[in-house]
């Protein structure tokens, strides 16, 4: 791989690139399309780790992300200035930070309600309705994108297919954008066999034709069939949501009460050293906690991006020959990699065993059954041209121009309805399958 091809300036949908504009390259250009999204605002009421909550320092997917594309952005922008000379003449360093950025602001973008447990409560539903005999009618290869079902395809599908130009370009985000988003650039049916993270895989049946065009465009090698090299720059998206998850896992674990402070301050003390901000060392019994953890992240957040930069470029040349095993944290050095390592292993511990959260994931499942129930119901009761009851023809009248058509393979049609699902917010979802079941909130 060569910087010149991976940082195209052309876009998904449009024959050549876009012009520059003053002050706005095609790459920030992006950032705003992504921002200005509908998919990208209901971010805001959907979950991070812990349920929406009434505490307003508890993270969403919203403010998760905002914080990871700064992150992004900085890893970006170092690389970009140790590699300036090996950069196209159109490309400055800030290009890379704004490319790293906006695909750290997509990360998430096609996460279903509830999180994780809703990613595996949706997986769990089809695993029953292939039991019934729903997904028959499909290719091994399809009935893999539901029995895997997976945000970061989903994604994909909300960037280029969704938003904005439905099934004509989505977003019509650039190539390199795309490509530093492609967390996982192969299909489902590499999602256990690659043995890299359970269920992981970047892209649907549906939209394979589109990653093979990104993977042209930006000279990806093709390693196996449905399968290529990830661009080089996905590293740094991933090391700047590690960075985060990690450290702000424990902010909110602190703010639920679930950790100990002297725990989570000894942790990123271990990592600062003596380089400690003149704030913190001014900081007197009275100031809260939450001061004091904040001045002390924004430190610890610095020597993590040092190091995540600068394994960037040791590894350069693994990265551009689509290499590297692993992601970029296995790759830091000494204190920053064990301080990541470290507070995963506290998260793992001593946070996603909350009670709340648990009672949270249980809920998505039952909310997400009665859902898919309903509108995959109507789209196999429909399926072939038959005629609906009158229940699912009211529930296919709730998608409008999105409804699927009865004429349509049975693959597509499930695409689109799990399309509308996954865009849900966490509350719309809870209220929606409250209304169907007849338990709605009296006036």
């Amino acid at each position: 791989m060569d910087w010149q091809t991976l940082l195209t300036r052309e876009r998904l949908g449009k024959p050549v690139h876009s012009t520059d504009e003053l002050g706005r390259s095609p790459f920030h250009k992006d950032h705003d399309r992504i921002i200005f999204s509908g998919a990208f605002r209901r971010l805001g009421r959907k979950t991070q780790v812990h349920p929406v909550s009434s505490n307003d320092h508890i993270h969403t997917r919203l403010t998760h992300s905002l914080e990871v594309s700064c992150v992004g952005r900085s890893l970006g922008m170092r690389v970009g200035e140790v590699l300036r000379d090996t950069l196209p003449d159109w490309c400055a360093p800030s290009d890379l930070g704004v490319i790293v950025q906006s695909a750290c602001l997509a990360h998430d973008i096609g996460n279903p309600p509830f999180g994780h447990s809703g990613e595996d409560a949706i997986r769990h539903w089809f695993q029953q309705a292939a039991g019934r005999g729903w997904l028959d009618a499909m290719s091994e290869a399809e009935r893999a994108d539901f029995l895997s079902f997976e945000g970061n395809a989903q994604g994909l599908r909300v960037l280029t297919q969704l938003e904005y130009h439905q099934f004509d370009g989505g977003m019509r985000l650039t190539y390199a954008t795309l490509g530093t988003y492609l967390k996982y650039p192969w299909t489902s049916r590499h999602a256990e066999a690659l043995g890299y993270k359970k269920h992981k895989f970047g892209c649907y049946q549906s939209e394979l034709p589109l990653l093979e065009q990104i993977a042209n465009k930006l000279g990806l090698p093709r390693l196996v069939e449905q399968r290529w090299a990830r661009h080089p720059l996905v590293y740094l998206m991933e090391a700047a949501d590690d960075i985060c998850y990690g450290l702000i896992d424990l902010e909110d674990g602190l703010e639920m009460g679930l950790l100990d402070y002297a725990e989570v301050e000894a942790l990123l003390l271990g990592l600062v050293g003596d380089d400690l901000p003149e704030t913190y060392r001014q900081l007197g019994p009275k100031d809260s906690r939450r001061r004091r953890l904040a001045i002390l992240r924004g430190k610890a957040i610095e020597h993590l991006t040092n190091a995540a930069a600068r394994a960037f470029v040791e590894q350069q040349s693994a990265l551009l020959d689509g290499s590297l095993p692993g992601d970029l944290v296995e790759h830091m050095h000494g204190p920053a990699k064990h301080c990541v390592l470290k507070a995963k292993a506290i998260a793992r511990e001593k946070i996603f065993q909350d009670k709340r959260k648990t009672l949270h994931e249980i809920g998505a499942y039952t909310t997400l059954e009665v859902l898919l129930n309903a509108f995959c119901g109507a789209a196999l009761e429909q399926h072939g041209g038959r005629t609906p009851s009158f229940k699912h023809q009211r529930i296919l009248d709730l998608l409008g121009n999105n409804a699927p058509d009865p004429g349509w393979p049975l693959y597509t049609s499930f695409v689109r309805m799990i399309d509308f699902i996954a865009g849900m917010t966490d509350s719309y979802a809870t209220e929606m399958a409250r209304e169907m079941t007849g338990r709605s909130s009296p006036f």
